[in-house]
């Protein structure tokens, strides 16, 4: 028998309890039999769970929150608001219950109370009133949702020793996972060091065989001395073929290491939609206990960050929903006579930006009542009666100062002046910021700022100047080739077309090694395109080395760092890796790039047509083709190519040989027949490879000839660029 019956089940019911939770709360939003089918799913799955490990009371209760559900399965009315507190109480009694069985000091499982430590009572064994939590669920406490309650967790965490902000035991069981993967991906890479002696072991063999070789080239030649040299060079050319074989397997392998060890690493974070739930609940409760109809929406959860930020985040933002619910949100009647719909909407958004991430909550309520807000204060002694009238940011520091009320009576949701004074403590603690933005009549924008310490995002791996660093992917738009006089152009003028447009051009070296001297190289031969906020930029970099998940680290407070350096990442062998800051990269090309007149435009290339049977080859060409700057036609058979290329004028046919139907000799035969297409150059790729195809290609009319298994894209490029004219 397993020595913990009950893992798997806790795994699965706090999946399910979530789900749970967050679809009651839809249901009260958008009710349908849609979700309400989901949630009797949910609600049976965890019963039968329940059942299967004797956990007697979750498995009532699940069966409960059946009982008042299926009455709505074929109806799209909303629930009655009795059956909807019902379903909300039975929630949070199944989710203290899951909870308890989450604490690793549960001594006992079964049908009868469970004990903690000595013997004491669970939790679950209060009234259940008793057992609503704020934010997570499971704590007790003051009356849910209150500002009581949030006011003390947020409380909690400020005065709590450094121990009470570590990760909860699961928490901590998931890291221990995580540590145990990134482990064995470290011995694995490990093992890859006798690869790399291998290749420079192989590399020697190759220079030693290169020697032989000529120096049975300077002997006589008699038939023994000449099949030595021949067998020599043979050996020297099997070597390196092999040599090449293990190199790029090496570096395909620890490329792909990289990408386990990026994704093992945004394991750790959270993802933020994990507090819209607490969020949406927080916002459903203030709505109710005030006669009000509010909708909540949250929007960015994908965003992942280091969970401390976004629990601090949390306990700050159920303070400001509620606040934006209390005091900005009318009521029906209220709303009815300004012309607004009877819904009020809260709203929440999060979004990274650079080294920070954005919380902000936008209502459509009558905004802050400053007027409110000045007598409150005024009769506090805050500020002085009959004075100058203070400005609106005045009175808004107030308000986040804390102790300000504009409620006439302390309820459940309002009263008590504390509301926005915790998200600025939060913001001062973690060295953020906190905006307040209000119009009357038309709501308020309150938004918490906060710095990352840790962040995961998918990233684009460049190369400038021998320097390796990451382009945040969401802000990559594409990615162009540069033929030489292209870059040389651009770094002169600063500009570069694209799209029709002159778009700033900055070398990332330049922007790396600002006011110092930029390494020598090879100069840029990709412009990477960066858009952002409206804005669009080309980066040139020399090269592009694929893309990859990363965990992003902040910088040192004493590290100086280039204006586009967002943070670092840590590459296999522990080394440093730059991750550049998109904002800042805008910024900078918009500062450094854009001096002296746009080049002139390019004569447009004509474009390419490629004709091949497989769409995945189809698909791999125009990409190559696209992202260096071509128009790319498709045909999927030398019937549909030779109508094509009868329809439009092409500067380039790319062509497969072996398709059913017309094959390629033939369609390149046939186009070198007809004296209007005559004089379009033709290049065959094909997976053939002997002399005599390549001889009979020749024949045909073929410009060249590439072979799909030794395919490589710069010679393919090479190719296109020698024939196809501008």
């Amino acid at each position: 028998m397993s020595p913990d019956p009950l893992r798997y089940f806790r795994i699965e019911a706090r999946e399910l309890v979530d789900q749970i939770s967050a679809g009651v709360l839809d249901l009260d939003q958008q009710p349908g039999p849609e979700l309400v089918a989901r949630l009797l799913r949910f609600a049976h799955t965890l019963k039968g769970a329940a059942r299967v490990v004797r956990q007697k009371e979750i498995a009532d209760r699940a069966h409960a929150f059946e009982e008042v559900l299926v009455p709505h399965r074929q109806g799209a009315e909303a629930l009655p608001a009795d059956e909807m507190r019902e379903l909300l109480r039975l929630n949070d009694e199944i989710e203290a219950k899951v909870t308890a069985l989450e604490s690793p000091e549960r001594t006992s499982e079964g049908d009868g109370p469970e004990t903690v430590g000595t013997g004491a009572k669970a939790p679950q064994a209060a009234a259940p009133e008793e057992q609503k939590a704020v934010g997570q669920a499971g704590t007790t406490g003051p009356e849910p949702g209150t500002v009581e309650a949030a006011h003390a967790a947020a409380e909690q965490a400020r005065t709590a020793p450094a121990s009470h902000n570590e990760p909860t035991p699961a928490a901590r069981a998931a890291t221990a996972d995580v540590d145990e993967l990134l482990d064995a991906v470290g011995e694995a890479h490990a093992r890859f060091a006798p690869l790399r002696t291998s290749g420079h072991a192989l590399d020697r063999l190759i220079r030693s065989a290169e020697s032989l070789a000529d120096q049975l080239r300077v002997g006589r030649t008699t038939g023994q001395t000449e099949g030595a040299r021949v067998a020599a060079a043979r050996l020297a050319s099997d070597l390196g073929a092999l040599g090449r074989r293990v190199t790029d397997t090496v570096e395909q392998v620890e490329r792909e290491l990289d990408e386990v060890r990026g994704r093992a690493e945004r394991l750790r974070l959270v993802s933020a939609s994990s507090i819209f739930t607490s969020l949406h609940r927080a916002v459903r409760d203030a709505a109710d206990a005030q006669g009000k109809r509010v909708r909540f929406e949250g929007r960015g959860g994908e965003l992942r960050m280091d969970p401390q930020v976004l629990t601090l985040a949390s306990s700050a933002l159920l303070h400001v929903v509620r606040n934006a619910v209390a005091h900005g949100i009318e009521s029906a009647g209220e709303r009815a006579a300004a012309g607004k719909p009877a819904e009020g909407k809260v709203l929440v958004e999060v979004e990274r930006r650079g080294r920070y991430v954005g919380f902000r909550c936008t209502d459509d309520g009558r905004g802050f009542d400053l007027a409110a807000v000045r007598r409150t204060a005024e009769a506090r002694g805050l500020l002085m009666a009959g004075g100058t009238p203070p400005d609106e940011q005045t009175l808004v520091e107030l308000v986040l100062r804390g102790g300000i009320s504009t409620s006439p009576t302390v309820t459940e949701v309002a009263g008590r002046g504390i509301g926005l004074d915790v998200a600025r403590d939060v913001a001062d603690q973690l060295g953020g910021d906190v905006s307040v933005r209000t119009e009357a009549g038309r709501g308020a924008v309150i938004e918490l700022v906060l710095p990352l310490a840790l962040l995961s995002l998918h990233g684009l791996i460049v190369e400038a100047a021998d320097t390796v660093a990451t382009v945040p992917l969401d802000a990559v738009r594409t990615c162009v080739r540069l033929l030489p006089e292209q870059a040389t152009a651009a770094a002169v003028t600063g500009k570069m077309a694209h799209d029709g447009e002159a778009v700033p051009f900055l070398p990332l070296a330049r922007a790396l090694y600002a006011g110092t001297t930029v390494p020598e190289g090879g100069g840029p031969t990709v412009a990477v395109i960066v858009g952002l906020d409206g804005e669009q930029v080309a980066v040139g970099v020399d090269r592009l080395a694929g893309t990859s998940t990363l965990v992003v680290r902040p910088l040192p407070d004493l590290a100086p760092a280039a204006p586009v350096i967002g943070g670092v990442s840590m590459d296999l062998d522990g080394n440093p890796r730059l991750v550049l800051d998109a904002q800042g990269l805008v910024a900078e090309t918009l500062r450094l790039g854009g001096g002296g007149a746009p080049p002139a435009a390019a004569a447009p290339r004509l474009p390419i047509l490629v004709v091949d049977d497989s769409l995945t080859t189809r698909m791999l060409e125009r990409s190559i083709l696209e992202s260096a700057g071509y128009e790319v036609d498709l045909a999927a058979s030398g019937e549909e190519g030779l109508e094509k290329a009868r329809s439009r004028r092409y500067g380039l046919y790319l062509t497969d040989i072996d398709m059913p139907g017309i094959d390629g000799f033939t369609f390149v035969s046939e186009t070198r027949a007809d004296p209007e297409l005559a004089t379009v150059p033709a290049i065959l790729v094909s997976s053939r490879a002997s002399a005599e195809d390549r001889q009979r290609g020749v024949a045909a009319g073929a410009s060249a000839y590439v072979v799909k298994g030794e395919f490589n894209q710069e010679e393919l490029l090479a190719h296109i660029r020698r024939l196809v004219p501008a």
